[in-house]
């Protein structure tokens, strides 16, 4: 039991780090000429998407996560990343600016299943290299690991199909 408890709390704790990370990227200032082309870059590449190529993106950010060390750096670099992103939207599209940042990545279906499959794999970064600096048997861990990837593949999945749902009808 402590041990799920354990597991909760540390997942709560990094969807605040990945909600903190994206926050920062998205309220980051960013110069019309970098938000031109990163909004060229954006437009070309959703074009010739479909939900399996957002889905490869995805699980392709999502699974270094889980490793450990590493996983924590890099999904809060993707975090960053994401947020800024929003604000190159943002600086193009001035009537967007009153949209809070946190209110697309937790108020959408597809944000909120990333935040949540991006916030599994950071947490088990941190929990598995946490493991091996206590020396403690990580063979015990390998079946939770597993549905926990594969928690993160039916996230992933699903949210990549909303998304390209939505980009499909109003794009």
């Amino acid at each position: 039991m402590k041990l799920i408890v354990q597991r909760i709390a540390v997942f709560f704790i990094f969807m605040g780090l990945y909600s903190l990370s994206y926050y920062i990227g998205a309220v980051s200032e960013i110069g019309s000429e970098e938000s031109s082309v990163f909004l060229e870059e954006f437009n070309d590449s959703i074009e010739s998407m479909d939900a399996t190529g957002i889905f490869t993106n995805n699980i392709i950010l999502a699974l270094p996560m889980f490793i450990p060390g590493f996983g924590v750096v890099w999904g809060l670099f993707t975090g960053w990343s994401t947020g800024h992103g929003f604000a190159a939207i943002i600086a193009a599209t001035p009537s967007l600016s009153n949209l809070s940042p946190l209110s697309i990545l937790y108020s959408s279906s597809f944000g909120f299943m990333e935040l949540v499959a991006y916030s599994i794999g950071t947490s088990r970064g941190y929990l598995i290299i946490w493991n091996i600096i206590k020396r403690k048997k990580l063979g015990i861990g390998l079946i939770p690991l597993s549905v926990e990837i594969a928690i993160v593949f039916v996230l992933i999945y699903v949210g990549a199909n909303l998304e390209f749902d939505l980009i499909k009808n109003f794009v």
